[in-house]
């Protein structure tokens, strides 16, 4: 049963057009997997992007709030300039009541030596 030249010859056809077939097919295939890798690598760097933006957006909020938070630190610090001035007043006042405590103080007890000594004199020298 050999087989002649013209059955060789459609075999060999027969099997050059299944393997032209199948590489066509996985050529497709092939095209068609890189299709969707290269939408999908589209789309990871759409949303990269869309999440750079949200970072930076994010990052202009936080410096806006950190902005707002020197300007509340900048009025706490007048604050407290101004409590300062406050309490420097109040020293002075203190200062200047001592001073007059201490006048009448010693005036007080001055008075009393004079009428003191006043008041011996007379016992002494009355009859």
């Amino acid at each position: 049963m050999a087989l002649a030249k013209e059955d060789i010859e459609e075999i060999r056809n027969l099997i050059i057009t299944i393997i032209s077939e199948q590489q066509r097919d996985m050529g497709s295939n092939n095209v068609r997997y890189e299709l969707e890798i290269r939408e999908r690598i589209v789309r990871v760097e759409e949303e990269l992007k869309h999440q750079r933006e949200l970072m930076l957006e994010g990052f202009k909020q936080m410096e806006k709030r950190f902005e707002q938070i020197d300007k509340r630190f900048e009025q706490i610090d007048k604050h407290f300039e101004q409590i300062e001035k406050r309490f420097e007043q109040i020293d002075k006042r203190f200062e200047i009541m001592t001073a007059r405590i201490d006048r009448f103080m010693v005036w007080s007890f001055s008075t009393t030596l004079v009428v003191g000594g006043i008041v011996i004199a007379v016992i002494k020298y009355m009859p």
